[in-house]
């Protein structure tokens, strides 16, 4: 939970976060890219330039107003990359690979951020500042990880969804998109997404990244 809002408290999470949505966004083109469709790349999105992904709703405004209501979790979003799913070299599989791309990259980089916190502590760097940061980079990329494999269009997990279910299924499931943010607007301020969704996810992410990490844990006696 946020509640300094210092400039150095700010610039604790908004590194990370920055960070956590740029390369989540630049991963979908990247992949999408590999697979046989340029959209993302001709457009300039393949990048790490974060001004080309953000959102100011839900990269700024959505955030600040999950902090100011006191929100257990903290959600943000980029401006979605555009994917051409049509150019797909195998549109129906290649979609779900392109999807988990930027999950993918958060749950690689709160396994970074772990990695740099455990390494801290253990070299026994007592500076608040970057501590508190990789804290910080973990909280939010596992944040950003699960909500966005959200089983709902137009989030991932909805793209996922609808790449493993039979066509007519998938087209009923894809109508659902128009919709979907305000669907999670719902569940989110009725508790829902929380409670059911947001942290059993988180706890489960957090467990196996701690697996992952254990080898550096036992090195640094953290």
């Amino acid at each position: 939970m946020i509640t300094d809002y210092s400039i150095q408290a700010v610039a604790i999470n908004a590194i990370p976060l920055i960070f956590a949505i740029t390369i989540h966004e630049a991963a979908h083109g990247y992949v999408a890219r590999k697979f046989g469709d340029n959209t993302a790349y001709m457009l300039g999105r393949v990048t790490l330039n974060p001004a080309k992904h953000i959102d100011p709703v839900g990269t700024i405004l959505l955030p600040l107003a999950l902090v100011l209501m006191g929100s257990p979790f903290l959600i943000g979003y980029a401006k979605p990359v555009p994917v051409n799913f049509g150019r797909l070299r195998n549109p129906k599989i290649d979609s779900i690979w392109v999807a988990l791309a930027g999950p993918g990259s958060n749950f690689i980089q709160a396994i970074i951020w772990m990695s740099l916190w455990l390494i801290l502590k253990g070299f026994q760097v007592d500076e608040p500042f970057f501590i508190a940061m990789a804290q910080a980079g973990v909280l939010w990329n596992i944040g950003l990880l699960v909500f966005n494999l959200l089983p709902i269009p137009p989030f991932d997990g909805g793209r996922v969804l609808s790449g493993l279910l039979p066509t007519r299924q998938s087209i009923a499931l894809e109508k659902l998109e128009r919709w979907g943010f305000f669907i999670v607007l719902a569940l989110a301020f009725t508790g829902i997404l929380g409670s059911l969704w947001m942290d059993p996810l988180r706890n489960f992410f957090l467990e196996i990244i701690n697996l992952i990490t254990l080898p550096l844990q036992m090195i640094f006696g953290a």
